[in-house]
């Protein structure tokens, strides 16, 4: 049965125009519906917020945001809004409408992708992110179900419900905004979002795209927010066999825990996509990954498949320049001279006033000729060597702002800063203009240096100054590299790798220490032997009753035989002394009697039969007298005749 049948919009007409036709998804914010604008006469999708929502201001507020900040990205990759409006109870956002579906089932219908698939529709979403994010806004909410993928292949990128300007902070007073799979750690630890937090949950999506899975699950969302904070995600070969290193880089660096080493937006992670793209072969970029679903799969390109809805190729394009097309001279004709026509003498008055008004206007077209020609253009600043920071600050010093950010490898100009400018320096450019800066990446290829031996912190340094990037941290026990020092990096030394590349770096835990057993041993003692052993110490709080005296050490946290790594805390707990029990009376108790009570009260027993007792069954006699306190597991010694 058809479900839209049941919902009451479905064949209402919405503010006079928007046929409503048809439910095509529901969300926690609003229901989408297939529409038809009855004056423009086309299919168009239909955002329609709950009217539960509807009357709380901070939702209608930031469902209006939506509507402004997108109709702001004209963008080929992004959808387009084309009005906003309220009818009754109802607020709504009339969109363009994609036939096709979503991210998130082409993952559930094909598992994992190929290479070339993943990257195909990879880079139209940074590109239009990469629009959003030079527009001055942050989308949020990246995942599989915000890409649409048309049936013409065209990729799009919807919901910017979440759409913040770039320079806005978010109290994590209030519910953390984004789906928790794709937050970046910055968003759940401090709640700020800037155009990294979209470039972090591009990074997870390429990894699921690769893999068919989230790179962290748990079995509650505070798991899974827990690991964002505390685990690097894994490199997508640990479950592709064979994927290249340099798609493993791109995740890396899309999704390093610390925002700074990520790219800085979505356009610089797509100049970074298409230099790994193409260091990739055809074989590289079409092999089919094990977790693919394809029924067919060992025979069939599923990139290439007619039915697809993942295209086969998709050309990004560039966004024009701000007035690309514009001639500073245009418009300046200058068609004839002024001639003042002969005059009657008697009509001298009227002379004159002629020769002023020509006067005027001579110099009317003189200054305007000279603010067209010069008095609204301005000469770009030398910007060359300086930083990013500094060449912005300079421009807006001029009166200029900051247009399209690239970036380029350059052997001699120093990485983050100005290679070039376009217009070039010196150049005239219209007042309030924007200026390209090219950034330098420095030199395309670094070898990575040998780090063994050296001080985390120093080898994060030292990888920094070379133009690399710190990457996973992982530890391990080793015998002959110190504690916090490095015994590896992933790749190896000596290898040639793009600037900006991640570095994994294996760290040592120093070397694997046997932990003495210091239990019934004085406090002093124990600490020195523990401390002589390269290990710290650390006293519980509580202390227990022990067959040990007061004040010894009762029990030790890792105990004899565990193994532990230098400078690793053992915790010790101290002796209260033996628990005092009451001895129960067993005189004149059997043997067996005696023995079972005296053992359920915690004693052990010896028993003395002597040379008159070999033959008795009767106890005549107990070493600690009936009614009296015994340390609880000492021995009660029993006489028997």
């Amino acid at each position: 049965m058809d479900t839209t049948l049941q919902d009451p919009l479905v064949g209402q007409v919405l503010d006079g125009r928007y046929r409503v036709d048809a439910r095509i998804a529901v969300g926690g914010m609003a229901t989408v519906y297939r529409a038809l604008d009855t004056r423009l006469d086309r299919v168009l999708a239909l955002k329609v917020m709950h009217p539960t929502l509807a009357a709380d201001g901070s939702f209608v507020e930031r469902f209006i945001r939506e509507a402004k900040s997108v109709a702001r990205l004209a963008h080929p990759n992004v959808v387009q809004v084309f009005d906003q409006g309220t009818d009754g109870s109802y607020v709504y956002l009339a969109m363009e409408y994609i036939a096709g579906c979503t991210l998130r089932d082409v993952l559930r219908e094909r598992g994992a992708l190929q290479p070339r698939a993943a990257l195909d529709i990879l880079e139209p979403v940074l590109a239009a992110l990469g629009a959003a994010h030079r527009a001055g806004f942050v989308h949020r909410d990246m995942k599989p179900e915000n890409v649409l993928i048309g049936d013409d292949g065209r990729v799009k990128v919807a919901d910017f419900g979440l759409v913040r300007s770039v320079d806005t902070v978010t109290s994590t007073t209030g519910a953390v905004l984004g789906t928790v799979s794709y937050l970046a750690p910055e968003q759940i630890e401090q709640g700020t979002a800037d155009p990294r937090v979209d470039v972090y949950a591009c990074g997870v999506v390429l990894y699921e795209m690769l893999t068919g899975g989230k790179p962290h699950s748990g079995d509650s969302p505070a798991q899974v927010l827990y690991k964002h904070i505390h685990e690097d995600v894994p490199p997508p070969s640990a479950l592709v066999p064979g994927l290249p290193y340099e798609v493993d880089e791109l995740v890396a660096s899309a999704t390093a825990r610390t925002p700074d080493i990520r790219p800085q937006d979505a356009a610089a992670l797509l100049g970074q996509v298409l230099r790994a793209r193409a260091g990739l072969s055809a074989e590289q970029l079409d092999a089919l990954p094990p977790q693919a679903l394809s029924a067919d799969h060992e025979h069939r390109d599923i990139s290439a498949d007619r039915t697809s809805v993942i295209p086969r190729s998709l050309t990004v394009p560039r966004p024009l320049p701000v007035n690309d097309d514009e001639d500073p001279a245009a418009g300046v004709q200058h068609t004839s001279r002024l001639q003042a026509p002969p005059v009657p003498p008697r009509r001298s008055r009227r002379l004159v006033l002629t020769v002023v008004a020509a006067v005027l206007v001579v110099f009317g077209v003189g200054a305007g000729v000279w603010y067209i020609n010069s008095g609204q253009f301005t000469k770009v600043p030398p910007l060359l060597s300086k930083t990013e920071a500094q060449a912005r600050e300079r421009l807006e010093t001029a009166g200029l702002g900051v247009g399209q950010v690239k970036r380029a490898y350059d052997d001699t100009v120093k990485r983050g800063t100005v290679i070039s400018t376009d217009p070039a320096p010196g150049a005239r450019i219209r007042d309030n203009d924007s200026v390209t800066l090219t950034i330098s990446l420095g030199p395309e290829t670094v070898n990575v240096p040998d780090l063994e031996g050296q001080p985390l912190a120093k080898a994060q340094a030292r990888l920094k100054a070379d133009g690399l990037e710190p990457g996973m941290v992982t530890r391990e026990f080793s015998d002959d590299v110190t504690l916090g020092s490095v015994i590896a990096t992933t790749p190896q030394a000596g290898t040639k790798r793009h600037a900006g590349s991640a570095i994994a770096l294996t760290v040592s835990k120093g070397s694997r220490i046997d932990v003495p057993d210091v239990t019934d041993k004085d406090l002093d003692v124990a600490r020195q032997e523990l401390t002589d052993a390269g290990l710290k110490v650390k006293i519980a709080a509580a202390q227990i009753n022990s067959e040990y005296d007061k004040g010894k050490v009762a029990a030790q946290s890792p105990g004899d035989g565990s193994q532990a790594a230098e400078g690793d805390t053992v915790t010790l707990t101290l002796s209260k002394g033996p628990e005092m029990i009451e001895v129960p009376d067993v005189v004149g108790s059997s043997v067996d009697d005696a023995t079972k009570r005296l053992e359920a009260y915690g004693f052990q027993v010896d028993k003395d039969r002597g040379l008159l007792g070999l033959f008795g069954d009767t106890v005549t006699k107990q070493s600690v007298e009936g009614g009296k306190k015994a340390p609880k597991g000492s021995t009660i010694t029993i006489t028997i005749r």
